[in-house]
């Protein structure tokens, strides 16, 4: 079947080290989106973060934001999905990341919440090029309203392959537990992923699902590569996401995604 649907992670995927699309990703992308394909974009970036590369690539429709906690059009605003993290789950996830005393922050009303000003909040919010508002006790703005994600960052992978280790066994029924990058610890509502994002985005369209096809590069992408009909593996991917997909594309840094592009829908006209 033909594809319809076209689904990009950011981080690692689409943009390359320098977070910048590459020239001939652009090209592609604006060569399929001719050819009448919907083109979004599948992220573990806040929406406010992932809305000016979905400008960049012109993607006027629901994005995938939050690892699928939120799909909110980027032009009209409309959401289409919205699971946040239950209040008490977010304040024992919380309260377990401060006893292991890791750098931790949430996401409230699409804005970046921190305690304090560290080392790696402000690396991440760098990164995600928004302003990070502090407040003297994170906990107490989630009692006002449940978040989007809670994330902890480490550059200690061993303590933190624990700390999800141990998070899976006791929340793998209520929550999404995941790793975008080595140091990164996503925590999500259950229904919160890209893959059951996905569907909703195709489903609003009335796409079918092997008229879809998702690129991505870590763990967090696996449930939108197992569930489009072409699931696209970066070259710089996890193994198990290699293992996972139906194709293993150049890396990100040598425009993998125009590759995966040409492959499966532009070389077909």
């Amino acid at each position: 079947m033909a594809i319809k649907l076209v689904a990009i992670d950011l981080d690692d995927t689409l943009l390359d080290s320098g977070l910048q699309i590459a020239p001939s990703c652009l090209e592609a992308i604006r060569r399929v989106q001719e050819l009448g394909i919907k083109v979004t974009l599948a992220t573990g970036r806040m929406y406010r973060s992932a809305l000016p590369y979905a400008r960049q690539i012109k993607a006027d429709l629901p994005l995938i934001t939050y690892q699928g906690a939120l799909v909110k059009n980027s032009l009209s605003g409309e959401v289409l999905y919205h699971r946040p993290v239950p209040q008490e789950l977010a304040l024992e996830i919380m309260e377990y990341f401060r006893q292991a005393r890791v750098h931790y922050h949430t996401y409230l009303d699409d804005e970046l919440y921190l305690e304090s000003l560290t080392e790696e909040g402000r690396a991440y919010a760098n990164m995600a090029r928004v302003e990070p508002r502090i407040v003297p006790d994170l906990m107490e703005a989630v009692r006002q309203a449940p978040p989007l994600k809670i994330m902890a960052i480490t550059e200690n992978e061993r303590a933190l392959l624990d700390m999800e280790v141990e998070l899976k066994s006791r929340y793998s029924k209520q929550l999404n537990i995941t790793r975008s990058k080595p140091y990164f610890l996503e925590v999500m509502d259950q229904s919160a992923n890209k893959g059951q994002a996905l569907q909703v985005v195709a489903e609003h369209f009335d796409i079918d699902r092997k008229e879809v096809l998702a690129v991505g590069d870590s763990y967090n992408d696996l449930a939108m590569i197992e569930w489009a009909g072409i699931g696209v593996a970066m070259g710089n991917a996890r193994d198990v996401v290699k293992d996972a997909a139906d194709y293993v594309t150049s890396s990100n840094d040598e425009a993998g995604v125009a590759e995966a592009l040409h492959r499966f829908i532009l070389d077909k006209y």
